[in-house]
């Protein structure tokens, strides 16, 4: 059911971001200001709306799939809706994708099947009681407490100054808050389960703690992340966002639900090395994406034979060395055969 879920998030949050840039981009060509510039037209606009309810639906379907599975499993199926963006980027927006393109798809889909396969077991958290344990556990609020203060930073300092030129800066809001997003799904997912055999659940605190950081923490990921859109090539957001959110999620699950605790050496081994792979894909998808690189131009560069006139000019001019005019003595006696 995890699993599923997930692949079905995955399809419907790639086609969300297409829907909304393409929004983005007609408010700009009309002189609506743009959202990287603080503009809210899109909330006008239908088709970004249409985008933000498919998102929605992908986003419910991935908050259901934590329920059923560990954020190890879930999490890195995202890469499909990279692979998805990049695809219809390409269709829509003429955003090509070389070869070098379609290996890094290839590498991402590979390394998410190698972390499935490798992925640990979750440690059984059952009731609220046992959530706020482990959200109280003292390695986490360290945890949380260094990405709240950093991301109060980028928010309020770094976004400001160089969020128009860097586009780490937009993405890093985005990831970082995925942490407090993840925690709270994992956490209402538990309250929902416990409430149709315990309706006291909902007066329970921890249940609407959770319920408003996931609202606040979501409101202002969309923010940012279609200021980051509106700003930078759908290319190049989509997989270094993929990348960061899941290195993000990854330690949270490892903090907070020590879901690698039994894991064997070689599942550790499998699990690094699977997300690796799909750090290597995702990078070739979009660093590479400039060179202009098809299967075509490979192989013909790798059986173009040398140009037989070339050959016989360098026999030509070994063969007749000796009758060169003579040289100078004071000149270098040089040949050069290339």
């Amino acid at each position: 059911m995890g699993l599923s879920l997930a692949v079905l998030s995955a399809f419907l949050i790639g086609g969300s971001i297409i829907l909304k840039k393409k929004a983005l981009l007609h408010l700009a060509s009309i002189g609506e200001t743009r959202a990287a510039e603080g503009g809210h037209g899109y909330l006008k606009d239908w088709l970004w709306w249409g985008g933000l309810l498919t998102m929605g639906g992908g986003e419910a379907a991935n908050f259901t799939a934590y329920m059923f599975a560990p954020a190890t499993v879930v999490t890195p199926l995202g890469a499909l809706s990279v692979l998805i963006s990049a695809v219809l980027s390409s269709h829509f927006f003429g955003e090509t994708m070389n070869l070098l393109g379609k290996l890094g798809c290839m590498l991402s889909i590979l390394g998410s099947t190698i972390m499935v396969i490798h992925a640990p077991e979750e440690e059984e958290v059952t009731t609220l009681t046992e959530m706020t344990e482990k959200l109280l556990d003292p390695g986490f609020l360290v945890f949380a407490s260094t990405l709240l203060v950093a991301c109060m930073l980028l928010i309020f300092y770094v976004s400001p100054r160089f969020g128009q030129t860097n586009i780490l800066v937009y993405i890093s809001i985005c990831s970082l808050l995925g942490a407090f997003t993840v925690s709270s799904v994992k956490g209402l997912g538990i309250a929902i389960r416990t409430m149709f055999s315990d309706l006291s659940v909902v007066r329970h605190p921890l249940t609407w703690i959770l319920l408003l950081t996931l609202i606040g923490s979501i409101i202002i990921q969309v923010n940012y992340l279609n200021k980051s859109l509106d700003t930078f090539n759908t290319l190049l957001v989509y997989p270094i966002y993929y990348v960061f959110f899941t290195t993000v999620v990854l330690s949270t699950s490892v903090i907070l639900f020590k879901e690698w605790g039994a894991m064997s050496g070689v599942d550790v081994v499998g699990t690094i090395g699977g997300f690796l792979v799909i750090v290597i894909g995702v990078s070739m998808l979009h660093l590479f994406k400039d060179m202009n690189m098809c299967f075509e131009d490979l192989r013909s560069n790798l059986y173009q034979p040398q140009s037989p006139s070339k050959m016989e000019d360098k026999h030509m001019l070994i063969e007749n060395i000796d009758s060169l005019p003579p040289m100078r003595e004071e000149g270098p006696r040089v040949f050069i055969i290339s």
